[in-house]
């Protein structure tokens, strides 16, 4: 892609739990990601708000309906070397979702993961674009590590 500026993009952190575990929500993707583990968004939109654009992208990705923990206050990732397919600006967001977990969209996967699994997915090159970066920065928000 042969982009003159940086386009903005959202993801996701979906909290959730059910009655088996708690954790968050991660997904697969049918393209651009090679089968590695990403967190749920993708390009802005036109009309929406980043809010209003990551709530959309959760819900087509994972099937929940989410609400935005930190509404105007998104963690941004702007290294332009964060995704091959070009410049991208990401705006994250930490949401809890609702509802019953379903890939849809372009996720080939949806799976709730409990904070513990998702500690022992670190640095084995699992994860999409930066997205063990953002993971690694949620974990220590939470301080989980």
């Amino acid at each position: 892609m042969n982009q003159p500026y940086p386009l903005p993009a959202t993801d996701v952190i979906i909290e959730y739990k059910n009655c088996v575990k708690e954790g968050i929500v991660l997904i697969t993707r049918k393209y651009n990601s090679k089968g590695k583990i990403a967190l749920p968004g993708g390009h802005a939109e036109l009309g929406l708000t980043l809010e209003d654009n990551a709530v959309k992208e959760a819900k087509e990705e994972t099937g929940l309906d989410v609400i935005i923990q930190n509404p105007n206050r998104p963690w941004v990732y702007s290294d332009g070397n964060r995704d091959p397919r070009g410049h991208y600006i990401s705006n994250t967001y930490i949401a809890t979702g609702t509802g019953t977990i379903q890939a849809g969209d372009d996720a080939a996967t949806a799976t709730l993961y409990s904070l513990d699994e998702v500690v022992n997915l670190l640095d084995k090159n699992k994860f999409a674009f930066d997205h063990e970066d953002i993971v690694k920065d949620y974990l220590r928000h939470r301080r989980v590590l």
